[in-house]
């Protein structure tokens, strides 16, 4: 008898960690999002789909339910089965960015960013998940050359190749912020000397500030240096001054922060969606929600973001090895760029840029990918011994 106990408690021991918490947390932000999806693009879609105002919603649960069968299966699946197709998935990011410029290539918006592969697909969405695991395996490989400059550098130089490919070849100035940003924080948390990162980050700031104050200079000057990027930056220092082109979104997400106050105006009664808001649905969603749901809607929104991040850094200090922690910050940095960008450029923070929110967003490439970025990170959280961890 007391030897069935000693092999239970062995057994029990020997459990290991799935984590429900951010399950759920998913789950609830994925049916969140479809609500939101629908409230905001249902007038827009009657109009302009025949009166099916459940097209967007349509297509956006079409490409959840995918992203939830990916995710699934990929939670199941040993992590480091993945380090062997590291290398030919940031090889394959890369050709499906080049093949944005042959006939697959699909131009929407003015924007060609697109591939028809059957379905639409973005590329630099595949990048995104591409850069973080091979960055996962090659920081693993360096060991302790990691600490040199050289190391250092070379870790650095990993996802500029990817990065300049979409800015260059797709013109998406905001996911290759994404991807170098991705690369930054896991090299971050890889390297000790935290020094290389203050000199990095300020030569980044002075770069920034620099060409922001030679923008605003050329401007006054009467001088159209910097493009449209520059005019975007003009718009969102002069919002008012460009109220009918470039700050024109703008203006409008910001009316509708405005007039949503504490608690909205309630679900379904945005006005800014009635064709005053362009593709409202997509990068400026967020500020509908703060129209419908008011500013408590929006803290709880991000208080879930929050959760999620929080949950992600718990299996990443827990996890069995270095390579699925780096693999769960890789992501954990992924989800926490693209909320503050989205929610700043909402708020005009900073210039717009066009950044989706996270599986709120109308976008069949971007939820896809984000749910099979989950899965990585569930499937890192079945490799933790309860016994070993601090869950």
């Amino acid at each position: 008898m007391a030897g069935k106990r000693k092999n239970l408690r062995k057994k029990q021991k020997e459990e290991y960690f799935f984590d429900y918490t951010l399950l759920f947390i998913v789950l609830f932000l994925l049916g969140f999002g479809l609500v939101m999806l629908y409230s905001t693009s249902s007038y827009e879609a009657a109009l302009d789909f025949n009166g099916d105002s459940a097209y967007y919603l349509k297509k956006q649960l079409f490409s959840t339910a995918l992203g939830i069968v990916a995710m699934i299966v990929i939670a199941f699946i040993d992590y480091h089965v993945w380090k062997r197709f590291a290398f030919i998935g940031y090889i394959a990011s890369a050709v499906l960015i080049i093949m944005v410029l042959s006939p697959l290539g699909i131009e929407k918006n003015g924007a060609r960013r697109w591939l028809n592969l059957g379905i639409s697909l973005q590329p630099a969405e595949v990048a995104k998940l591409a850069i973080i695991l091979f960055m996962a395996v090659f920081i693993c490989k360096m060991g302790k050359m990691i600490k040199t400059l050289k190391g250092f550098l070379t870790v650095l130089a990993v996802p500029i190749p990817i990065a300049g490919m979409i800015y260059v070849i797709t013109d998406n100035l905001s996911s290759a912020i994404i991807v170098m940003g991705i690369g930054v924080v896991m090299l971050f948390v890889a390297s000790p000397d935290y020094k290389l990162f203050i000199g990095f980050t300020v030569t980044v700031v002075v770069a920034a500030s620099a060409y922001v104050f030679v923008v605003v200079q050329s401007a006054a000057n009467g001088s159209k240096t910097g493009g449209f990027r520059g005019n975007r930056i003009l718009a969102w220092l002069h919002p008012e001054g460009y109220a009918s082109d470039t700050g024109f979104q703008t203006l409008q997400a910001l009316y509708a922060i405005g007039s949503g106050k504490i608690v909205g105006k309630g679900l379904g009664q945005s006005m800014q969606k009635l064709g005053f808001l362009p593709e409202a649905q997509n990068d400026m969603i967020f500020s509908i929600i703060c129209e419908e749901l008011g500013l408590f809607g929006a803290l709880c929104v991000i208080m879930l973001f929050i959760m999620l991040l929080w949950r992600c850094m718990t299996i990443a200090n827990n996890a069995d090895d270095l390579f699925g922690s780096l693999l769960v910050i890789g992501v954990m940095g992924h989800f926490a760029i693209q909320v503050i960008l989205n929610i700043a450029v909402v708020t005009n923070t900073i210039p717009n840029t066009g950044i989706t929110l996270p599986f709120i967003s109308y976008g069949g490439s971007s939820v896809l990918f984000l749910l099979s970025e989950i899965g990585l990170v569930l499937s890192v959280s079945r490799k933790i011994k309860l016994r070993d961890s601090n869950l």
